[in-house]
């Protein structure tokens, strides 16, 4: 099926590894344009490099940059301005958890918690949103997890945080609307970085890494037995970016597996 995507203009935060990587990869498959960023510059040449096997170097900008930090992703939003002179999709995928309890989670890790999960979102939206004003087609993607909606006790502040994250993409929605389309994705356990660093140092050295990721598909009772993969979020992200779905925005759609239990 083609998107339509062929010379579409794509931003994607943390695009070094995982969902991030693996996004930038069939944007570009797809004929796009394609800018990444991170924080950390060895990741991003590596990224960069695996990429650029695959596509020509005019279609891919890398850079690095904190979202954390707006004067670096103005910068960055500068940087695209100059390179192609405009952005037609961007997609926030930076971010990570925090593994805490309300009993353990300090005030400075509630603070620093809160200040990712919004301005990993609002600094690049600011930063981009002239560029995205004059697209025909513009769309925002937030790639979210299904904490927001559904909280565990031991990611306390990690799912409060999500849950604010998604209520203000909800209202960017409809004031954005009808320039720029506002979705997100609510993710499961997929397995990306974080997951294979779990498995590096489990505590059975016995077990393959098959069976450890069988093992939690099990302990955390996904009913498709295993973990997502990066690959199946960029495709589901990538189609709510594309004009395939011109009429969804203020929408979320769950890349679980099945594990929720919302309504």
């Amino acid at each position: 099926m083609d998107l339509g995507l062929k010379d579409w203009v794509a931003i994607v935060t943390g695009g070094s590894s995982g969902i991030g990587l693996a996004t930038a990869r069939q944007l570009l498959a797809e004929g796009a344009l394609v800018a990444i960023c991170c924080r950390d510059e060895k990741r991003l040449a590596a990224a960069k490099s695996s990429l650029l096997e695959s596509a020509a170097e005019k279609r891919l900008l890398a850079m690095q940059c904190d979202v954390l930090d707006k004067a670096a992703v103005d910068r960055l939003a500068a940087t695209v301005e100059q390179w192609v002179g405009r952005c037609d999709i961007l997609i926030n995928n930076a971010g990570q958890a925090r593994m805490s309890t309300f009993a353990d989670t300090s005030d400075t890790a509630w603070r620093e918690e809160l200040e990712l999960k919004f301005f990993s979102q609002i600094n690049p939206i600011r930063a981009f949103k002239p560029l995205l004003d004059k697209s025909d087609a513009a769309a925002i993607l937030s790639v979210n997890s299904l904490l927001a909606y559904q909280p565990e006790p031991y990611m306390v502040a990690t799912a409060a945080a999500r849950a604010g994250a998604q209520s203000l993409l909800k209202s960017l929605a409809r004031e954005f609307a009808p320039r720029i389309r506002v979705n997100s994705v609510m993710l499961g356990l997929i397995d990306s970085g974080q997951w294979e660093r779990r498995f590096l140092v489990r505590d059975d050295k016995t077990q393959t890494r098959e069976q450890w990721f069988a093992e939690v598909a099990r302990t955390r009772h996904i009913p498709m037995q295993r973990l997502g993969t990066p690959d199946e979020v960029a495709r589901a992200v990538i189609f709510l970016c594309s004009p395939a779905a011109g009429f969804i925005t203020g929408a979320q759609l769950e890349i679980s597996g099945g594990t929720s239990r919302h309504m």
